[in-house]
């Protein structure tokens, strides 16, 4: 449901929470606003230190606006207290290499590498990799007598100890992710759904009416439209890397998979509807199962028994639904079916198919919340070395193996990496061999705009050198009109921190860029005569920088996190659909009397399992990317949970016939299989021209209709085979019927990801 203060509010507030719903970037900001602007004023103006004071700004700077970590508030403790200590170690590395310029651009592109390819063994590394990078670029690009490093490491020092302190009590973040409310509350509209649909297909005195049916249903989509607003709203997720975070967003697309398949299968609310025990069951334990999901959704760290007995009720719910279904078949005892005995079969299947559709989406549903939940109970070490959740191996072997992974020639993450290493220790040499003033200007123009897509690199640099021009512009005209009142620029400070910090996520990167600028002009005009002569020196240092960041882009694997995620979902695809469409080959057989072997589809199952592993691992390196996602979230996520979807249908698939008994052999079932062999070449064929299309214009096949003509077939063909001949209903014709819906299942799932694929679809 809406909050229904949030249309009253006033439109600048209405606005700021459009861009920034969570005010995560507002947070942030507004304690950088009011931390650093202070030590600024108590190391420069109290202790009379510049030294320290420079220190104490940018490490307050990147300490509270360049990280944000999640976990209880012990463990984010735990993190900044390590950030400070890596903040420590690099600062006094930077002194020491700073008078040597080989020594110093050597040592840069090292540590930038290894900061950089540390962000592959966890979310809590890779957030702060330019925090990190900072506090090495601060004092290298700055060569000072070795007296001064105290001085430096008391201002760091200082730093670190505000910004726990402003964690603590400025605006802490929420413990748990802020989608993980709204995803509660789609779970128990659809348990309250689940339930009352099963109290309608009862029938009876205490049946709900149509009204309370319609308003359940109702708030169940309402909340689940409002679950997709939330996320909509949120372009991309800089610090959505965990494993708990990544189960959520796919949670997203998961709950509003959950919600068409309900109102899919909600039961007429005119006449009578079928009447099908097992299927009643299936509901109710599916409404249990998302009802503990919601409670652990509220309280992640709580143990998840409840998630895990509640789901372990709806699979044996859904095996006795299974083994029950031909018990309920309107078959009479004389034969072959006539055509009016065939519509009730299909009819009843079909309500306890929808059942089983919805209990398959609801376990997985499950799955993902149990696996958000332990990611939450890890410990801070297994946070650190990101160890997954009930993984076997120790952290730091997991952490050793995550890594060793990466270092191939393929892998996206080394290439920016060495990248991003080359970059940096070229800004280095550049600045020192054309003799900028503040080479440290250079570094930070080369770390804002470098990126792994050269394209997005050459926009990036070009937004950066325009808002540093803006920026240059505006803070030139704020020192005109302060003149030699540089009293002024201290209550400027905050204010300009604040819109830094605000900027770039809420209005563009262009904009942060033109704030920073702002901030960095006032920042190093206060306690001296205001000078806008600084500004064209600082547009040519940061002009420098980018054009480096260009450069190295464009000669260093010009193919981004994009591209990789592209190439990702196209194998998946192409490996699911393979997988669907071996799953149908086994049941096929299984269906003609034969007992094949079922290694194949397994194997089949195996590879587009490992495909979707890849697919997660490049998505996470897509969520890390820094800059504007060329794909919007939403988009990307429907695509990655598209798979999913297409993996749930062949492992239901495979899963039915290997449970399946030995099929009465004598019946003649070449039509059904015909058809379904027909079906499953149509749905595979459109997921293997979607993986070829992905990334390519206009290439995009629309969804597949649905097709009575094969849906006529498939009952004509089954029409001598719904009873055996002693008049008993065989299972056969059941499970092939369901193997049926699980196609169209399959094909169901076309439309929002046709929509997703296609350029321009967010727009």
């Amino acid at each position: 449901m809406r909050t229904p203060g949030r249309s009253r509010l006033p439109p600048a507030a209405a606005w700021l929470r459009a861009r920034d719903p969570d005010l995560a970037a507002t947070r942030r900001a507004g304690r950088t606003a009011i931390v650093m602007p202070a030590l600024f004023a108590l190391c420069g103006q109290v202790i009379g230190s510049p030294t320290m004071a420079a220190f104490a700004a940018f490490g307050s700077f990147s300490m509270l606006l360049l990280v944000d970590f999640t976990g209880p508030m012990v463990q984010r403790l735990r993190a900044h207290l390590g950030l400070a200590v890596a903040w420590a170690v690099l600062v006094c590395l930077g002194t020491l290499v700073a008078h040597q310029i080989w020594l110093a651009v050597t040592t840069m592109a090292v540590i930038g590498f290894l900061v950089l390819f540390a962000g592959v063994v966890s979310s809590v590394l890779a957030g702060t990799s330019t925090a990190l990078l900072l506090a090495f670029v601060l004092p290298v690009t700055s060569p000072v007598p070795l007296s001064q490093l105290p001085a430096r490491l008391a201002g760091a020092g200082l730093a670190a100890a505000a910004a726990m302190i402003a964690v603590c009590l400025l605006w802490p973040r929420p413990t748990t992710d802020p989608l993980c409310a709204p995803a509660a509350r789609v779970c128990r509209a659809a348990a309250a759904q689940l339930r009352t649909d099963a109290s309608l297909l009862a029938g009876g005195p205490g049946a709900p009416s149509g009204t309370k049916c319609r308003a359940v249903a109702d708030e169940a989509a309402t909340a689940a439209a409002d679950l997709r607003g939330v996320f909509d709203a949120t372009p991309y997720r800089p610090t959505g890397l965990s494993v708990g975070s990544r189960a959520v967003v796919r949670l997203v697309d998961e709950l509003t998979w959950l919600s068409s398949i309900l109102a899919d299968s909600a039961p007429p609310l005119d006449g009578r509807p079928a009447c099908d025990i097992d299927a009643r069951t299936v509901r109710r334990a599916a409404a249990a199962v998302l009802d503990e999901a919601a409670d652990l959704l509220d309280t992640p760290r709580n143990a998840p028994d409840g998630l895990r007995t509640a789901a372990g009720d709806l699979r044996a719910a859904m095996a006795r639904m299974e083994r029950n279904a031909t018990a309920r078949l309107p078959v009479h005892h004389a034969g072959a079916g006539t055509p009016a005995q065939v519509h009730p079969v299909i009819g009843a299947l079909d309500l306890s198919f929808r059942a089983q559709e919805l209990g398959f989406a609801t376990l997985q549903i499950a799955d993902n919340v149990d696996l958000a939940s332990a990611a939450e109970r890890r410990s801070w070490p297994e946070r650190l070395l990101g160890r997954e959740p009930d993984a076997v191996a120790r952290p730091l072997v997991a952490a050793r193996e995550r890594a060793a992974a990466h270092l191939q020639p393929q892998s996206v993450w080394l290439h920016n990496s060495l990248r991003g290493a080359i970059g940096l220790g070229m800004a280095v040499a550049l600045a020192d061999l054309i003799s900028v003033q503040h080479s440290f200007w250079v570094l930070l123009g080369t770390l804002s705009v470098l990126r792994s897509n050269a394209l997005n690199t050459g926009q990036n640099a070009l937004r950066a050198v325009g808002g540093t021009i803006a920026g240059s512009i505006v803070g030139t005209g704020l020192l005109q009109l302060i003149g030699q009142h540089g009293t002024v620029l201290w209550f400027l400070l905050p204010f300009a921190v604040l819109l830094a910090g605000i900027a770039p996520s809420v209005i563009s990167f262009a904009a942060g860029q033109a704030s920073f600028t702002i901030t960095l002009v006032v920042l190093f005009n206060i306690g001296q005569n205001p000078d806008w002569h600084i500004v064209l020196l600082r547009i040519e240092d940061i002009a420098i920088g980018c054009a480096v960041s260009v450069l190295v882009g464009l000669f260093f694997w010009p193919r981004g996190a994009a591209a990789a995620v592209e190439r990702a979902l196209a194998e998946a695809y192409t490996d699911s659909a393979r997988y669907l469409a071996g799953a149908v080959e086994y049941a096929v057989g299984r269906c003609g009397g034969g007992v094949p072997s079922a290694e194949f589809a397994l194997q089949e199952g195996r590879e587009a399992a490992a495909a979707a592993r890849r697919l997660d691992d490049a998505f996470r390196t897509y969520l890390a990317e820094r800059g504007q996602k060329p794909v919007p979230l939403a988009d990307m996520t429907t695509l990655v949970t598209g798979i999913v979807g297409l993996r749930l249908a062949a492992d239901a698939v495979l899963g039915l016939w290997q449970r399946a008994a030995q099929p009465y052999g004598e019946a003649d079932r070449a039509q059904a299989r015909l058809v379904l062999l027909s079906a499953a070449g149509r749905v595979s064929g459109w997921y293997r021209d979607l993986a070829a299309g992905l990334g390519r214009d206009g290439s995009v096949r629309d969804p597949l209709p649905r097709n009575p003509t094969a849906e006529a077939q498939l009952v004509d063909s089954l029409r001598r085979d719904l009873s055996d001949e002693q008049g008993r209903a065989t299972d056969t014709a059941v499970r092939i019927i369901w193997t049926a819906d699980h196609l169209d299942a399959a094909r169901r799932l076309q439309p929002s990801l046709a929509a997703a694929a296609r350029p321009g679809s967010a727009s």
